[in-house]
């Protein structure tokens, strides 16, 4: 039904580029939300609107923080669930005190990390706010 809405594209234009040219034509193309390449050199040679994709490298930056630590806070959890599945599994008293001194140094360590995150999260914040 679309295709019956617009006319039907018949026609061809041919042009010469060089190789860097294709590659500044894509990598601008690849900047805007048109997904194909043609769609895009239709809409610049018809001087139509793009949409140009926007980031925001502090966002990208936080992100890439943020999946850091949510790698190590998983590391600890699997840490702390294998601790008390082995208290479980305990039936003798001095492994109960080994399990204790480990899971006080496992919380320590998530303390830690998750004390952390609420800084730079903060941070952020603040930055943000700013602008």
């Amino acid at each position: 039904m679309k295709k019956e809405e617009k006319a039907l594209r018949k026609l061809f234009i041919k042009i010469r580029i060089n190789q860097q040219e294709m590659d500044l034509i894509k990598k601008n193309q690849r900047r805007t939300t048109e997904r194909s390449l043609s769609e895009y050199v239709r809409c610049v040679s018809m001087q139509e609107p793009i949409i140009i994709k926007y980031r925001n490298q502090s966002a990208d930056d936080f992100l890439k923080e943020m999946i850091a630590l949510k790698k190590e806070l998983h590391f600890i959890g699997n840490n702390f669930n294998q601790a008390v599945h082995k208290l479980h599994m305990l039936d003798k008293i001095p492994e109960f005190r080994e399990w204790i001194k480990n899971y006080d140094s496992l919380l320590r360590l998530l303390i830690s990390k998750s004390e952390d995150i609420r800084l730079r999260v903060i941070q952020l914040q603040e930055q943000w706010s700013q602008k």
